[in-house]
């Protein structure tokens, strides 16, 4: 039998499951995706993602291999949902916490040094609000639950099947190649994995137009606002070592706000939509693994950055299914007992 003869099942619809699904249907391999809900939603991580694909933000503390594969996000989104967004990324700070932007400036690279007059005219409604900022002129956005949904759009356009119920991907490996793509659900049989518990809000605030992410840095917490377009903002996004996915704690969500107000103070009287809370799923070093035991293939691990790697990580498994090359994330056994 042949790879593309092989019947090839997904475990999860979440983003590394609908990437994965689009990037093998683009190689004429067609799975049969399993997803207990029908539509996605806030059960979902990918629900309350930021959507920045912003690698050289992310080098701040992330590894170099994300600068490195995240640099492709925005043109596999754009390919792919033609939702993308090419704003750049604003980084600012209050005068109090300048030596903050200093640090973060000194850490990645691919940004302009701006004053308050460069930051007013990229975002008239930041005038006389912040006097130093960088820019990120390359880096980009989108709306997670658009860009979701249209990959699911096209999937189903393509002929691929849904299947709306629970799947256990050892029971399913008896019948073909299982790629799981569970998440944090996949703690159980990799003991590795930890849940970072991230919250977030959506505001309504008519009343400023951003019209791109702006990143608030704060000694403790950095901050971010993602336009949404109509006067809708995604605010977020703490992160906290639990796997809780619960209810977001009254602290955060004080920080959040804080940092909104002192971004424009017009968000003192936004309408609060959402509150959210997910738990993303991780690895000790905050990079994903792909793992591979007989017929299933374990994806994992995207931690805060699953709209910006989710398409490295689509590729490295269509190779593996398709051709038969050993992904660069690939995990040795020890890592997964």
């Amino acid at each position: 039998m042949t790879k593309r003869e092989e019947q090839i099942f997904i475990v999860g619809a979440g983003v590394a499951g609908l990437c994965i699904a689009t990037e093998l249907v683009s190689r004429g391999i067609y799975p049969i995706i399993y997803e207990p809900q029908q539509e996605p939603g806030p059960q979902s991580c990918s629900w309350w993602a930021g959507g920045m694909l912003a690698p050289y933000c992310e080098s701040e503390s992330a590894e170099q291999s994300v600068v490195t594969y995240g640099k492709t996000a925005a043109d596999w989104w754009q390919k792919h949902t033609g939702l993308v967004e090419q704003q750049g990324t604003l980084v600012v700070a209050t005068g109090r916490d300048r030596n903050e932007l200093k640090r973060f400036a000194k850490l990645t690279v691919q940004h302009k040094t701006l004053d308050g007059n460069d930051i007013a005219s990229l975002e008239p409604d930041l005038e006389d609000r912040f006097n130093h900022g960088l820019f990120f002129d390359s880096e980009a956005h989108l709306a997670p639950r658009d860009a979701i949904g249209a990959l699911k759009a096209a999937l189903i356009k393509h002929g691929v099947t849904f299947k709306y119920e629970y799947a256990d991907p050892k029971t399913l490996s008896s019948e073909g190649r299982v790629i799981d793509t569970r998440g944090i659900k996949a703690r159980e049989d990799i003991a590795e994995l930890r849940g970072v518990k991230g919250e977030m809000l959506v505001l309504k605030c008519p009343e400023v137009t951003l019209k791109r992410p702006v990143r608030l840095l704060h000694p403790r917490i950095p901050l971010y606002i993602v336009p949404r377009g109509n006067g809708i903002f995604m605010l977020g996004a703490t992160m906290i070592e639990s796997s809780a996915k619960a209810n977001a704690t009254v602290r955060s969500v004080m920080e959040l706000l804080n940092a909104a107000y002192t971004i424009n103070p017009a968000f003192g009287e936004a309408e609060i939509l959402e509150i959210g809370v997910d738990s993303r799923p991780a690895f000790v070093d905050n990079l994903p693994k792909i793992s591979v035991n007989g017929n299933i293939v374990c994806a994992n691990g995207l931690y805060r950055h699953g709209f910006l790697l989710s398409p490295t990580l689509a590729n490295m498994v269509s190779d593996y299914i398709e051709l038969g090359v050993s992904p660069p994330w690939l995990a040795t056994q020890k890592e997964h007992q």
